[in-house]
């Protein structure tokens, strides 16, 4: 039997991976004690039921019967079980807006502050994080892009061994992106904002792309960009990476960096890459 464990933050994406999961066919049960998970595989062994993929929620809600998880995982592993550890994450500010939106109270914060509620779920959680087999920072996904995420993990090709790469353009005058773990600046690049024609365009008109990819410099930077990451990739999955952040940016997140994130992205796939694309600010003022 395949088991798939679901946990992370609170406001992280926890209940739409669920859903995905349900859609390819996991029976899923939300914040059952890692203390029954033994019981609950022997009785559906015993049931002689249909169920074969099973996806248990398990979160901070479980409280001190979070200390016994994996215990009782080694114990189900121990019966020829299978099992793998989603854990879902998000910027401190990416949650708190979250909640904002939804009005509800963290379940950590006890009438306080979201954020005191925020650092001690992480404090709490983050010896499961450690262990976790894939870690998802849904800080700049979109719902469409997680669901993709979470396919590729459990039914992908070969997706064990692939990262998560998570193309993303952004403007420097919005801010630096928190969850980047590359970060390239384009702004060297002729500027089709100063051209009255395509200042109302974004880098997803080809007329945008067409004249940024129309020099020579920046031809020279998509291949030396694509031999680095070309160059990266097999080195973070030595390492035991899942998830890489490729975040490219020029003055306002509209023109040159979704350009060029855009020919990232169209390599990555072409490629067989598990990649999605996310343009921060493309439509912002």
């Amino acid at each position: 039997m395949e088991f798939v464990i679901v946990t992370g933050l609170s406001g992280a994406g926890r209940s739409q991976t669920v859903k995905v999961l349900e859609d390819i066919g996991f029976y899923s049960i939300d914040n059952l004690p890692p203390s029954l998970l033994p019981q609950f595989a022997d009785l559906i062994i015993q049931s002689n039921s249909n169920i074969k993929k099973v996806a248990f929620v398990i979160d901070i809600r479980g409280g001190e019967f979070l200390e016994d998880l994996f215990d009782n995982l080694e114990v189900i592993k121990k019966r020829g079980h299978s099992y793998r550890i989603i854990f879902l994450d998000a910027t401190d500010e990416v949650i708190i807006k979250r909640y904002k939106e939804q009005r509800r109270p963290h379940p950590l914060c006890e009438g306080g502050r979201v954020i005191n509620g925020i650092e001690k779920e992480r404090l709490k959680l983050s010896h499961i994080k450690s262990k976790a087999n894939h870690i998802i920072d849904t800080s700049n996904y979109t719902l469409s892009m997680l669901k993709e995420i979470i396919r590729d993990i459990v039914v992908g090709n070969d997706s064990a061994n692939k990262l998560s790469i998570s193309v993303l353009s952004f403007g420097f005058k919005h801010g630096m992106p928190l969850d980047a773990d590359l970060v390239f600046d384009v702004r060297f690049l002729p500027n089709p904002y100063y051209i009255e024609s395509l200042k109302p365009l974004t880098g997803n008109d080809k007329a945008i792309r067409d004249y940024v990819m129309q020099w020579e410099e920046s031809k020279i930077f998509k291949s030396k960009l694509v031999d680095l990451i070309d160059f990266l990739i097999p080195q973070y999955q030595k390492e035991g990476k899942v998830q890489l952040v490729i975040a490219i940016g020029c003055t306002g997140g509209k023109h040159r960096s979704v350009t060029l994130a855009n020919e990232l992205y169209d390599y990555l796939k072409m490629n067989k890459h598990r990649a999605v694309i996310n343009h921060r600010d493309c439509y912002k003022k």
